[in-house]
């Protein structure tokens, strides 16, 4: 499964395309940050990030869009700056017919450190040691792509043997039961 993922934010986008295997190993592909300049128009701006990030769904076609869902921030200016480019990042999924997940910042920590309260430091840490790499990606926006990557490669299998499970369950069952006419 190759998943691409996006930590949304207008002036820096941290991207980050991670392969993963059946057996569980997860194997960096790409990693970035998308830019554009705070002297531009926010139309502008907002185009410029769509560019780049439909350049990185051609180019790396993934099965999967991992974006980290906004949450409430004191600085409202942020915090709508974010929103816009997770909505620029959902239609440029949908626009590629490539599914979408979300997942909060606090299920990324969670799910790559252990604690949901885990600061950048820790975060980068682990996305270091769990992609064997020799060093930290900089800045941390690329390194929080990544690990929403890392977040959703994790999760999606577990919910993928969830859903065989139920699957086989299901056959199970309704195998055993007779089909009235």
């Amino acid at each position: 499964m190759r998943v691409l993922a996006i930590d949304p934010g207008l002036t820096r986008c941290g991207i980050g395309v991670v392969d993963t295997a059946s057996n569980s190993v997860i194997t960096l592909v790409s990693v970035g940050v998308l830019k554009s300049s705070a002297e531009l128009s926010i139309e502008i701006r907002l185009k410029e990030i769509d560019r780049q990030i439909r350049e990185w769904i051609r180019e790396h076609r993934p099965d999967v869009i991992a974006i980290e869902r906004v949450f409430s921030q004191h600085n409202l200016k942020t915090v709508m700056g974010t929103a816009q480019v997770a909505g620029i990042a959902l239609l440029a999924a949908a626009q590629s017919d490539t599914k979408v997940v979300m997942h909060t910042p606090s299920e990324v920590k969670a799910a790559v450190t252990g604690s949901g309260r885990a600061d950048k430091k820790q975060v980068a840490t682990m996305v270091v040691k769990l992609l064997g790499l020799k060093e930290t990606p900089k800045p941390v926006d690329s390194t929080d792509a990544l690990a929403l990557a890392i977040c959703h490669h994790w999760r999606g299998m577990g919910n993928a043997r969830i859903a065989a499970a139920v699957k086989k369950e299901s056959a199970r069952v309704n195998k055993g039961k007779k089909v009235k006419k």
